[in-house]
Parts: C-alpha cells; structure tokens; sequence
C-alpha cells in the first residue's frame, strides 16, 4: 500500500511525537525519518512554506540521529525542535 503526502505526514508526526514523549529513538526510526521526509519532498505536493522550511530540518534530525552516541540525549536536546514540527506537521491541511 503507497502512503499519500497526508498519510506521511501523519506518520512523521506520530513518530516525532512518540519520541518527544519517550525521550527515546532507535536508529532504524531515525532512518525511516529520513526516508519519510525524502519521500515527501520529492512528490513536490506541499505548497506550506513553513512545512517546507521545516522538513529539511526534521530530515537532517533523522540524519544526526543514525550517528548519535546518544539516541536519548540527541532527542531531549531537540524536544523544542520535535514539540514546533509536530505542531507545524498537525497545522498543515492537505485534505
């Protein structure tokens, strides 16, 4: 099953959110982050700039988390980051 730019987005944002309340991540969530974002960027669908200024950033979390000694320290240090993305994420309508 192929996931529209909506059904990303939610998951994106499910998986940011899980993280943000867990104060945890895995390498392969990490990864999937960055697949997510690249996958969303190339349908060249989203027209929101600030979701297009956020999802380079989202994308090169993912990015430095794959290479974090640290996956918790690596999320709590971006909790604020995590906290603006989802509700960036959660604000952006593509019905």
């Amino acid at each position: 099953m192929t996931l529209n730019v909506s059904n990303q987005l939610a998951l994106l944002s499910d998986i940011l959110d899980e993280q943000h309340g867990e104060c945890c991540a895995s390498i392969s969530e990490c990864q999937q982050i960055g697949r997510l974002v690249q996958s969303i960027l190339d349908q060249e669908q989203i027209t929101d700039e600030q979701l297009l200024t956020i999802l380079p950033e989202i994308y090169n979390y993912g990015r430095q988390g794959e290479y974090a000694q640290s996956l918790p320290n690596h999320v709590s240090s971006n909790k604020n980051n995590i906290r603006h993305w989802i509700n960036a994420i959660e604000q952006t309508n593509l019905e």
